[in-house]
């Protein structure tokens, strides 16, 4: 039985060096589990505009746009919306967010064919102006869905 016994010296130097990208490793893991698992609250889809039940009527959410107000009016009847639009956008506001006009046209299209507010695009270049204008939006249907915690 000759059994060649090999003999492995580490240095603490390396054991420490491994440690340390072990532990990076299993905390770069961890945090891509973090980042990219889906909550519970996308999983389960919020009620749509189109199975909502509406209090027919005007409802509208305020936006401050050049230190003047704009109101986003949303009409509606028991179960459907009508229309979207913005009430009064002077030629002030217009001028100096020229992209306001096409972003609510390009999200009234899209929410009055779908008749819902979760399958909505819009293009890069509009993002924000999307974005704020979809939350005001999504208020005023909120209140004509007639949600707790908002007013008439």
């Amino acid at each position: 039985m000759s059994a060649k016994t090999k003999i492995v010296v580490l240095r603490m130097k390396e054991i420490i060096y491994t440690a340390i990208f072990l532990s990076l490793a299993l905390l770069l893991i961890l945090l891509f589990l973090i980042m990219f698992r889906r909550d519970q609250s996308s999983r389960t889809p919020e009620s749509s505009s189109a199975e909502a039940c509406f209090t027919p009527g005007v409802y509208s959410a305020s936006l401050t746009l050049a230190n003047e107000p704009v109101l986003v009016e949303v009409t509606v009847d028991a179960d459907q919306i009508h229309s979207i639009a913005l009430q009064p956008l002077s030629d002030s506001v217009a001028a100096m967010y020229p992209l306001v006009e096409p972003a609510m046209q390009n999200l009234a299209g899209q929410i009055l064919k779908s008749q819902s507010l979760d399958s909505v695009t819009y293009q890069a270049e509009q993002k924000y102006t999307s974005t704020l204008l979809l939350k005001a939006i999504r208020t005023a249907v909120e209140k004509a869905e007639g949600k707790p915690g908002q007013s008439m």
